[in-house]
């Protein structure tokens, strides 16, 4: 879940936090927003438009290059920015996949890999955005951030595991919700060209039929 995404990407900032305290604003800065950056692709051709598990990987370890050769703001920022975004893309494959319900194991996208030209399957190490496992995985890197952050961004981890919490425990529910929105709610009282772009996956399966398997 976009939490945990977030959380890691300040988790890698971290060392240069501590290490370069001057240099600790811009690096937790960009590894929040390089952990965020990839889902803003939600809408719009998810884990595909902007998930690049390699290319923002060349990027990063040219940066850091760049980083350790001439170390300022920009450098810092740019070498954070993209590892947090290439550990998100990364991360992604070990989830579940593109699925409405991601618990039932149905599709084999996780992210798209722009290089060899086809999708990387799931390996489902997390079951899905927002199992326990993922919660628990946002809770164990909210720790060490908690204990040596500044306060805005100790206000930063506070609220991320808040909505991990809030996330993970209406996960199950949140399928229905948004197929009753894009099926029943949304007709008619949005234009059309805005209503088809909704994905596809929140207009399957129009029964209505939900299954929920045990944790």
């Amino acid at each position: 879940m976009l939490p945990t995404h977030a959380l890691f990407g300040m988790v890698l900032a971290l060392p240069v936090a501590v290490a370069a305290p001057e240099h600790a604003s811009v690096a937790l800065g960009a590894g929040l927003a390089g952990g965020v950056l990839p889902d803003l692709d939600l809408y719009a051709g998810h884990r595909r438009t902007l998930h690049y598990p390699v290319g923002y990987s060349v990027l990063a370890g040219v940066a850091a290059v760049v980083a350790l050769g001439s170390p300022s703001p920009p450098t810092i920022g740019a070498a954070l920015l993209f590892a947090a975004a290439a550990s998100h893309s990364l991360l992604d494959t070990l989830g579940g996949g593109l699925e409405l319900r991601p618990w039932e194991a149905t599709d084999d996208r996780a992210v798209y890999d722009h290089v060899r030209g086809r999708w990387i399957a799931p390996r489902r190490w997390v079951r899905y955005d927002g199992a326990p496992e993922d919660l628990l995985l946002a809770v164990g890197l909210a720790i060490p951030l908690r204990l040596h952050v500044a306060p805005a961004f100790e206000r930063v981890v506070v609220a991320s595991l808040v909505v991990a919490v809030a996330y993970a425990a209406t996960r199950r529910v949140l399928p229905r919700v948004a197929r009753a929105l894009a099926t029943e709610v949304l007709p008619g009282r949005v234009p059309p060209s805005l209503l088809a772009r909704v994905p596809e996956r929140y207009v399957e399966d129009a029964d209505g039929t939900d299954p929920v398997p045990e944790l």
